[in-house]
C-alpha cells in the first residue's frame, strides 16, 4: 500500500518550505505574496501525485470543517429521514457535508455524540433534543458554536428552533372525530416531558374538555422495537372496549396500532376510528386509508437549514434567536370518517 503524502513530501520532494507549501493549499498564496510561478508549479505536483489533504488537520487550521453535525431521534423514521435528505441537499448546495447520527431520545447516548461531533470540529449542529441536554447546548453556544433545534425545543435555553404548532394539530384532529360523532376517543402517546409531545396532549384534552368528554390518554415507554410498544397497546385495545377512535401520537405509535387493530380484527372506522400523527406512504396505502396530521416536512427542512446557514455566515445574529412555529394539515381519509 502506498503512503499517504503529507505537506513535508510535498515540501522535499519540490525543495520548497512545508510552510509555503501548506500557504498555498489553503489559497493563501496571494496573501503571503508568493509567485505565481511556484503556486503553478506546487499545484502541478499535486494533481500529479493525487495529494489529498487531512481534512481533521485542515480543520484545525483554518478553524472550518465545512460539516454539520445532525442529530435525530431515529434517522430510519420516515419523518426524520425526509427532513435529513432535504436538509443534506440545501446545506451540499451551500458547501456543507452532513453527518448524521440517531440518539434513540436517549440523553447519555445524545451527549456523547455531541462529544464526537466537537472532537470532529462540525461548523454546527441540528438537533432533534432529548430531555436533560441543556447543559451540553449552552456549552455549544456559548464557545461560538451555532445550534438549530427542531421538532421540539428546550424550554429554558436561548437558541433557535424549528417546530409546528402541535396543540392545535391534536385539537383540530380530536374535533375532527367529534364531529363525525365519536366520543370515546382515546389518546395513544410515549411517555414523555419533551415540548411536543406535552402540547400533543394538551391538544386532545383541551379538545375533549370543550365538548365535555372523558380524556383517556394512554402513555407507553419510547421503545425502538415495536413489540413493546405493541404489547401494552394490546392490553389496552382489550381493556378498553368502549373506545370508538383512537388518535396515535406518533407515526411510530400509529403503524403499531394499525398492526394491533389487524391482530385483533378491529376494523377503521366501523370497530375503531383512527388518526395517527405525521404521515408518510403506508398511511395513504393501508386498507381503508389512514387520516393523518401532515407535517410540512420541505417547509420545516427549509427553515432550519436557512437559519443555521445564517448563522454561520453572520456571526453577528447569534445575538439574535429565531422560533418559527409552522402549519400542519390534516388529510382526512376514509380511516376517521364515520358512515353515514
Amino acid at each position: 500500500m502506498n503512503k499517504k503524502l503529507s505537506i513535508v513530501d510535498i515540501a522535499n520532494a519540490l525543495n520548497v518550505s512545508k510552510t509555503t507549501i501548506s500557504f498555498i493549499l489553503n489559497g493563501r498564496a496571494q496573501e503571503k505574496r508568493i509567485g505565481s510561478d511556484l503556486v503553478e508549479k506546487v499545484m502541478k505536483y499535486v494533481e500529479e501525485v493525487g495529494y489529498k489533504p487531512n481534512s481533521l488537520a485542515k480543520s484545525l487550521r483554518t478553524g472550518k470543517s465545512n460539516t454539520i453535525g445532525l442529530m435525530v431521534e431515529d434517522i430510519s423514521n420516515p419523518f426524520f429521514a425526509s427532513i435529513a435528505r432535504l436538509i443534506e441537499d440545501r446545506a451540499y448546495k451551500n458547501g456543507y457535508k452532513i453527518i448524521y447520527c440517531s440518539t434513540d431520545n436517549d440523553t447519555n447516548k445524545t451527549k456523547d455524540l455531541i462529544t464526537m461531533f466537537r472532537d470532529r470540529h462540525v461548523d454546527g449542529y441540528i438537533i432533534a433534543p432529548p430531555e436533560g441536554i441543556e447543559k451540553e447546548i449552552e456549552s455549544l453556544i456559548n464557545d461560538g458554536l451555532p445550534v438549530v433545534l427542531f421538532d421540539r425545543h428546550l424550554p429554558y435555553v436561548n437558541t433557535d428552533f424549528i417546530e409546528i404548532n402541535n396543540l392545535f394539530s391534536t385539537y383540530n384532529a380530536t374535533k375532527h372525530l367529534i364531529e363525525q360523532g365519536f366520543k370515546n376517543i382515546a389518546f395513544v402517546t410515549f411517555a414523555s416531558q419533551q415540548t411536543q409531545m406535552l402540547d400533543r396532549v394538551k391538544g386532545y384534552h383541551d379538545a375533549m374538555k370543550s365538548e365535555g368528554l372523558k380524556a383517556n390518554i394512554k402513555e407507553i415507554v419510547f421503545n425502538q422495537n415495536e413489540e413493546m410498544i405493541m404489547k401494552p397497546l394490546r392490553e389496552f385495545i382489550k381493556t378498553n372496549p368502549a373506545i370508538d377512535a383512537i388518535l396515535f401520537g406518533t407515526n411510530h405509535i400509529g403503524t403499531c396500532g394499525l398492526k394491533v387493530m389487524q391482530e385483533l380484527d378491529k376494523k377503521a372506522p366501523t370497530d375503531i376510528a383512527v388518526i395517527s400523527f405525521d404521515d408518510y406512504d403506508v398511511f395513504a396505502l393501508h386498507s381503508p386509508p389512514v387520516t393523518a396530521i401532515a407535517q410540512p416536512v420541505e417547509e420545516i427542512a427549509d427553515n432550519v437549514i436557512s437559519v443555521l446557514l445564517e448563522k454561520l455566515n453572520n456571526k453577528l445574529s447569534f445575538n439574535k434567536s429565531q422560533s418559527v412555529i409552522l402549519k400542519t394539515e390534516l388529510k382526512i381519509r376514509k380511516s376517521s370518517v364515520k358512515s353515514r
